[in-house]
């Protein structure tokens, strides 16, 4: 379904076939803000509903929670729970989703009470991203549809806090639109997603993009480019391997802070010789979920006109076990001239981030971000719904941190313990690509990727498990997530806004 989000009237809203009014909770009641209307489509709508009543209809203090109040010809009244604050931006987007959902293919007005919110454009933006991201489909099929915000105020909203929800709206659908286009690459079969094809799609968008120049290197150009791990790791399969370098420069002429993006893209993972399960390939057309989110950021980065140089680099290619596929012992040369030596083929994403963070590092910038869904190890450690996020830099981890709180992804600071570099230490090469069987094989990886970076600040973020949902949760789709592409812009709107200040 094709849902787009607008600013809309209270006049209009009670057009629509449904319209959903956020309450507030507190000592178990639930509470309606002064300034929605008390009468809308017929309905009286009290401003209290009490314990007993949200218990009969099922509404709790859960951000999201709903109860909807029926009518046989004309509006449906939504009341959706926000918790127990006006500010808490994830509680927003789980209130759209929430909305959305109610509503299903119709479109749904949402009225906004603007006294008491700190940020109101900040709101809007979230709870435009929760309706919109929610409302995504990969079978499509459905009609298009529009998901209102109707600001309200006492007695009405002034005309900047309007200003501020008309941006909420837009950042907020361009991020949604950006990630939901990450988790439709994603979700695409693997036989029609093949390197080359996802570099076709890649190059398709962000040469419309603002400000952006972007190439795609075929494999006569990756050999040039020495880039050996990529190279390595694509041998068993048929197709070519495929490299995306994209650049966002807002302004050539400005010394704006520049951050490099890499991106873990294999299009489909069986672990090469070292051959996974065949219940362990099921999910692997999502390993190429690192470069998606990098390439998701940097287009909205674009389209949101961020004040920052951002670098992308998204190695792509199959792990599969053809005959000229890499062997367990043999010797991969990275781009910057250091060695790895194989001794798990389902250790891949590693070979291909080393020679991504050596370009990364070629292009001088301040700060590396790289994306990956790296290692089972991670889903161990942390579920399906957090991220690993390794920095070698307290700076940059608070970053993240302030980042991975607005945008709703929850991060947790992994430690890059250098007590287990022996692990990765090879007798024939540098290093070897894994480490030891069945212990830190998220800070191995870590480990190993870090010596790629060349001392630069630099953040790992290893998705493994919340890259992919085997449910529907708040605002979160079945399927491919992009987990990390809101917090990467997040993290970019940030930077832009501290340097704007400097």
């Amino acid at each position: 379904m094709s849902r787009t989000a607008s600013v809309s009237t209270p006049v209009q809203a009670v057009t629509e076939p449904a319209v959903a009014v956020p309450v507030i909770f507190d000592n178990n009641e639930a509470f309606v803000a002064e300034s929605v209307p008390k009468i809308m489509g017929g309905h009286m709508l009290p401003r209290s509903f009490s314990k007993e009543w949200c218990t009969q209809q099922g509404l709790k203090e859960e951000p999201g929670s709903t109860t909807v109040v029926r009518s046989f010809a004309g509006l449906n009244v939504i009341l959706v729970t926000v918790g127990s604050t006006l500010n808490d931006l994830d509680h927003y987007r789980l209130a759209g989703a929430a909305a959305v959902r109610c509503a299903g293919d119709g479109n749904v007005a949402f009225l906004l009470p603007t006294d008491g919110l700190d940020e109101p454009a900040d709101v809007t933006q979230a709870l435009v991203e929760g309706a919109l991201l929610a409302s995504y489909n990969f079978k499509g099929g459905s009609p298009d549809s529009t998901f209102f915000v109707v600001p309200l105020g006492s007695p009405l909203p002034t005309v900047e806090t309007h200003d501020e929800v008309t941006r909420g709206v837009e950042r907020g659908s361009i991020v949604a639109e950006g990630v939901n286009w990450a988790k439709h690459l994603i979700n695409l079969p693997p036989g029609s997603m093949v390197p080359r094809e996802l570099a076709r799609e890649v190059l398709a968008r962000l040469e419309h993009d603002p400000s952006m120049q972007v190439e795609a290197w075929n494999e006569a150009k990756i050999k040039e480019e020495r880039l050996g791990g990529l190279l390595g790791v694509g041998q068993g399969s048929a197709q070519p391997t495929r490299l995306v370098h994209a650049t966002y420069d807002p302004d050539p002429e400005a010394n704006l802070p520049h951050v490099a993006l890499v991106g873990k893209g294999v299009t489909f993972d069986s672990g090469g010789l070292s051959l996974k399960t065949g219940e362990g390939m099921m999910a692997m057309k999502t390993d190429m979920t690192g470069a998606a989110v990098v390439l998701a950021a940097i287009s909205i980065a674009s389209r949101l006109g961020l004040g920052v140089r951002v670098t992308a680099f998204a190695p792509m290619t199959e792990n599969l076990p053809g005959e000229k596929a890499v062997k367990p012992g043999d010797v991969l040369t990275i781009r910057n001239g250091m060695t790895i030596e194989v001794l798990n083929t389902d250790a891949e994403g590693r070979l291909i981030l080393a020679d991504g963070l050596s370009l990364a590092v070629e292009a001088n910038p301040d700060a590396i971000v790289d994306v990956a869904t790296l290692t089972g190890a991670q889903k161990v450690a942390l579920g399906d719904e957090i991220g690993a996020m390794y920095a070698s830099t307290n700076e940059l981890a608070t970053y993240f941190e302030g980042a991975s709180a607005r945008s709703g992804e929850p991060l947790w600071r992994m430690p890059l313990f250098a007590g287990y570099e022996t692990d990765i230490e090879s007798d024939v090469a540098d290093m070897k690509n894994i480490g030891k069987t069945g212990k830190a094989g998220s800070i191995s990886a870590a480990l190993t990727l870090q010596r790629f970076t060349d001392g630069r600040p630099w953040v790992h973020l290893d998705i493994a498990g919340p890259g992919r949902s085997e449910a529907v949760r708040g605002y979160v789709t079945k399927g491919a997530t992009a987990f990390g592409a809101r917090t990467i812009v997040e993290f970019l709107s940030a930077v832009a806004a501290d340097a704007s200040t400097t």
